[in-house]
């Protein structure tokens, strides 16, 4: 479907747009909204991350489920941020130890090797930011996502809406 794409209610409601919605409609939007988060019931960290992965994978993941922005179809996808986030760094450290302009072993200059690092430096950098991206760790991201408030408290109805109802 063409057009703009489909903000969430919060969103409308922040803009003070909400008025072109009837009281049927947001609570339509609102159920679906509630329904597409997902539960947080079955995060568990993959068996492939190393024991020290699997200790940031919870502390990442205690830290989103708190900003309700983590369910449990997000498991796999903080699991491949932690694992490149973990490459970049030893690809990092690597490089930091190479001096492009010596030697190695059969007489050729490091600046190959440390080239490759280079480029290998900069494709975990891009999977990581990607990564971090989607997930809502970095401070762009999130400013662009809607952090869901907490739930307002029941509408009493006015006199004109028991009367005349939902106009």
């Amino acid at each position: 479907m063409a057009g703009r794409p489909r903000q969430p209610l919060e969103v409308i409601k922040g803009k003070g747009r909400s008025n072109h919605l009837t009281k049927a409609e947001i609570q339509e939007r609102e159920e679906q909204e509630k329904a597409i988060r997902g539960n947080t019931d079955k995060i568990i960290a993959p068996s492939y991350l190393t024991k020290k992965q699997q200790e940031e994978f919870y502390k990442i993941a205690e830290e989103l489920v708190e900003m309700k922005l983590f369910s449990n179809l997000d498991v796999d996808g903080l699991a491949r941020y932690i694992d490149s986030r973990d490459l970049y760094i030893k690809v990092v450290r690597e490089l930091r130890s190479i001096k492009p302009t010596s030697r190695s072993g059969n007489d050729k200059l490091a600046v190959e090797d440390f080239a490759k690092l280079q480029r290998t430096k900069n494709l975990l950098f891009n999977e990581c930011k990607s990564a971090a991206s989607e997930l809502g760790l970095s401070i762009t991201s999130r400013l662009k996502l809607v952090i869901p408030k907490a739930d307002p408290p029941k509408h009493t109805p006015s006199e004109f809406e028991k009367k005349f109802g939902d106009v």
